[in-house]
Formats: C-alpha cells, sequence, structure tokens
C-alpha cells in the first residue's frame, strides 16, 4: 500500500511517502507557517523522488488537530481535494496520536504514553495512549486543560508514563516535580512519518474517514481577541 502523508499542524510543514509501514520519502520545510505556499509543491517533488503518480496513492492521511488552526485547514482541504478528484482512500489522525508513534519502534507493551503540545499560559494539549499489540490505544482522547491539572489527572494511573512533545519540554521540571516515575521522548517534533504509520494502522483496523474534520480544542486567537472586543464595546455602551 502506498501513501502520502500530509503534516501542516506546526511551523514545520511535512509531507511523507510510504510503502506500508516503510519510508520511501520525507519532506520538511521549516519557512513559518507558510504552509498554502509550500504544500502542493513539497508534495509534487516528493511524488516526483518517489517515481509515484497521485493517482498511484492508495492512502491519504492528514493531521487534523489539535494546532494551528489555518495549518490545520490547509492539510485537510488538500486531502479532500485529491479525494474528490482521485477517491482516494483518507484518514485523518490527531496531532497527539502521531506524537505517541514517534515511539512506535522503542516503545513496550502496556507502557501509557502521554503527547503534550503547549498552548500557551500553561496549558496543555494532551492526550493518553497504551502501547499495546504494537498500536497504541486511546486512554483519554485530545483534550486541552492546564499543566497541573493534566498532571493530578496522570496521578491516578500508578504506571510510569513517558512525556513526548513540545509540552513535554517546556514543563519538564514540574512534571519531575508532580511525579514520581517518569521517562521523557527524544523524539518531540511532529512527523509526517509517524502520521502516516498511524493512518495505515488505523486502516488495517477498518477505520477510514472521508469527512475529516479539524480538532478544534480551542477558540482562533482572532476570535477571542473579537469576543473580548465586543464585550468591551457592550461595557463602555452600558456605563
Amino acid at each position: 500500500m502506498k501513501i502520502l502523508s500530509i503534516d501542516t499542524a506546526s511551523d514545520v510543514c511535512g509531507v511523507s511517502i510510504l510503502e506500508n509501514e516503510n519510508l520511501i520519502c520525507k519532506m520538511d520545510s521549516n519557512t513559518g507557517r507558510t504552509h498554502s505556499e509550500n504544500l502542493l509543491p513539497m508534495i509534487n517533488n516528493a511524488l516526483n523522488k518517489s517515481s509515484i503518480a497521485l493517482k498511484d496513492i492508495d492512502l491519504l492521511v492528514c493531521d487534523n488537530g489539535p494546532g494551528s488552526f489555518t495549518g490545520i485547514r490547509i492539510g485537510i482541504a488538500t486531502v479532500k481535494a485529491f479525494y474528490d478528484s482521485l477517491s482516494i482512500n483518507c484518514i485523518g489522525i490527531s496531532s497527539l496520536e502521531s506524537l505517541a508513534y514517534n515511539l512506535r519502534k522503542s516503545a513496550k507493551d502496556n507502557e501509557l504514553i502521554c503527547s503534550l503540545i503547549d498552548c500557551k499560559n500553561d496549558n496543555c494539549y494532551y492526550a493518553l495512549y497504551e502501547f499495546k499489540n504494537n498500536k497504541f490505544n486511546e486512554l483519554i482522547g485530545p483534550s486541552t486543560d492546564g499543566i497541573n491539572s493534566i498532571l493530578d489527572l496522570l496521578s491516578s494511573y500508578n504506571s510510569k508514563i513517558t512525556f513526548i512533545g513540545d509540552g513535554a519540554i517546556n514543563y519538564k521540571k514540574l512534571i519531575c516535580s508532580k511525579t514520581s516515575s517518569s521517562n521523557f521522548a527524544d523524539d518531540n517534533i511532529l512527523s509526517s512519518f509517524s502520521l502516516g504509520l498511524a493512518g495505515f494502522i488505523k486502516y488495517n483496523l477498518g477505520i477510514t474517514n472521508e469527512n475529516i474534520s479539524p480538532i478544534y480544542l480551542k477558540k482562533p486567537q482572532a476570535q477571542i481577541q473579537l469576543e473580548n472586543k465586543l464585550k468591551n464595546e457592550r461595557f463602555l455602551n452600558n456605563e
């Protein structure tokens, strides 16, 4: 099975082509959030480098969040356009699950993995997985909360937890102070290869989703600013 995987949830725009679980080609561009300009040329370059045509792709995988609101929409829209034109199977994978698959080769059966993505102001996107039978089973789905509340919740699991993601890096001291036993991953960056791998595993479980929707756990900053502006205007008008 040939897989085209697209990751646009962060500043890095990533494209990978896989043959089942084997990586054929991987390209990354970290030029800021200019995914609308970079993504299609990167896909074209990756296909050409791999000597594969888009019509030969069997599965499309994209990151459906949480992460960059604009980036996620660009990735999903691209996959949906390819699906509409070529009827290629497609699936959306959360960035938190994708991070967990960075540990696919090193994880041990029954190991708990907590993916943490820093969303500022001591808050994180998070999810908890258990590695079993060569895949990551979801124990806590994609959520958002303050880092202290997340660690309090995780304290109910009487098992060593491996933390991964930029949240694990940024809050490492706090995590160590509040957990008696924890590990930290070495590779904490979202990867289009791990994303494609997660998509392949899900597809083999019979999961596809042509109606991919973004996972928005927080309101966009522009919406928050607009709501605050409207509140202030109402307050001033009522004075």
